[in-house]
């Protein structure tokens, strides 16, 4: 609960203003073309697509972008935290420029991603959601990639990976230090 408290008293009326006013015009254009997808009276449900487009502009969701979301489609703040912290696809910390999750569920983690998430974690030097000392990569553990049948797999910015052996996970990597 502390997370969410901090949270709100971060997202008052001055976040919006400590954001870069370039990021926020940007999001403020492509608003319009998200909106259109959804009825004029419903734009709260436009949460999910306002969100992913402003972590695409600024990076992650800090209190500030999610609380320009909100205020955009006219919803509660709390309303664009809560769905901010529950899919895992958000972003509520800053991450580095390449995001790498090793899927351990199962399937997975029989295949060998669990040693693979072991193996990635040394060779970066980091923990579970952190990211590298230069900044260019933030390892996560996530649960389920929804790729069973090619275990294991991971996602580096969102491009899938399946399949993998220590070989192909060194080359992925190797593109991305």
């Amino acid at each position: 609960m502390a997370h969410h408290d901090e949270s709100s008293a971060d997202s008052g009326p001055q976040a919006i203003a400590d954001l870069p006013r370039d990021k926020v015009a940007r999001f403020d254009a492509a608003l319009p073309e998200i909106l259109k997808r959804y009825p004029p009276d419903h734009q709260e449900a436009a949460m999910l697509a306002a969100l992913r487009r402003a972590q695409e502009i600024f990076g992650w969701l800090s209190p500030g972008a999610q609380k320009l979301v909100a205020d955009r489609l006219g919803a509660p703040v709390t309303r664009a935290e809560e769905v901010a912290t529950f899919y895992v696809m958000y972003h509520t910390r800053p991450v580095g420029r390449h995001v790498v999750e090793v899927c351990t569920n199962v399937s997975c983690s029989l295949g060998g991603g669990y040693d693979l998430f072991e193996d990635l974690k040394k060779k970066l030097g980091v923990d579970n959601g952190e990211t590298t000392k230069d900044g260019r990569i933030t390892l996560r553990q996530v649960e389920c990639l929804g790729s069973c049948g090619t275990a294991p797999v991971i996602l580096v910015d969102e491009e899938m990976h399946e399949s993998l052996t220590p070989q192909s996970v060194e080359r992925i990597l190797g593109a991305l230090l």
